[in-house]
């Protein structure tokens, strides 16, 4: 499948530091992580298109020896469904989610959809698998309801902000507007996330001088985390057009410390690659040990006494 998207964009892709023999060891030890993310631009509505066209990165990932294969928020429906919401959900037991965990073998698989529960309730979820089985799970908690977007109107909301224990290391997934709100990140972090994996489907607006304000505050915003949480950070966004929005890709990653180790094209889509190494996650935390410093109780304490007192009032 080499070649299979000639018409994509170069995608920018860093390699780690020493030979390549010494960092295929590191990657089979566990040290070295190779991720891809699936810069797709999805056909509203249509499952069955958007199941061909993440078969066909899925393809095109494992051609370039990705451990961990990354797609955007709600990449098997689109973004602005409405009414439709059920007519396109799925369980995640769906033959539909089967097909791609077995397409993608080994590779590690994070897949953004429509889902329903059995009391017949619509999520938007992102599912993490690792070696053809479930291993994590997100609903979005913060639905957005302002602008040009609708989410409460047809989807129900998440309660929970989780890391897991992966394969990949300690990963925390989190849906587009769920970044915006900090304290995602300070509960990954005090659960002791190493990595945050964010699946978007951000339309572009506005102007700061010459690029986007949408894409300007994302990367203000991927900074702090990586940054200030010193989390390694992949953010898959989407590309394409839906009812006149155009969603600008620019997916990338971030090392500990707020390097970008690679982005994808603007507003086409893209099989963005890059290594995540282990090392560099120990020397942000050895220069800057914010996460030794953390002190949760103070945080728990002080939250508990403001619902305590305001609880009525937010």
């Amino acid at each position: 499948m080499r070649g299979a998207f000639p018409q994509r964009h170069a995608v920018r892709e860093q390699q780690g530091d020493g030979t390549m023999a010494a960092a295929e060891r590191r990657r089979k030890e566990g040290e070295v992580c190779r991720v891809g993310l699936a810069q797709i631009a999805p056909v509203l509505g249509d499952v069955g298109a958007n199941l061909a066209i993440h078969e066909r990165f899925i393809a095109e990932a494992r051609d370039r020896d990705v451990d961990l294969l990354v797609f955007p928020e709600l990449g098997l429906t689109g973004y602005f469904l409405r009414d439709v919401v059920p007519e396109v959900a799925l369980a995640r037991d769906a033959p539909e989610i089967a097909q791609l965990v077995e397409a993608a073998g080994d590779m590690g698989l994070v897949l953004g959809f429509v889902e329903e529960d059995t009391h017949h309730r619509f999520f938007n979820s992102a599912l993490l698998f690792e070696h053809g089985s479930l291993c994590a799970a997100h609903r979005k908690v913060y639905l957005p309801t302002y602008g040009m977007f609708d989410e409460q109107r047809y989807f129900a909301a998440g309660e929970r902000v989780r890391a897991f224990d992966t394969a990949f290391g300690r990963v925390g997934l989190l849906i587009c507007e769920d970044a915006w709100h900090l304290s995602c990140g300070v509960i990954l972090n005090m659960d002791l996330a190493d990595t945050v994996i964010v699946i978007s489907s951000s339309p572009g607006r506005g102007v700061a001088g010459k690029k986007l304000a949408s894409a300007d505050h994302w990367e203000t915003l991927l900074s702090v985390y990586a940054r200030y949480f010193g989390f390694s950070v992949m953010f898959c966004n989407r590309a394409g057009f839906e009812d006149g929005v155009g969603f600008w890709g620019a997916s990338q990653v971030l090392a500990p410390g707020g390097d970008r180790i690679a982005t994808g094209p603007l507003h086409d889509e893209g099989l963005v690659v890059a290594e995540i190494d282990r090392a560099r996650l120990r020397r942000q935390r050895i220069d800057t040990p914010l996460l030794r410093d953390e002190k949760p109780h103070v945080t728990y304490r002080e939250l508990k006494r403001i619902w305590d007192e305001t609880r009525d009032q937010l």
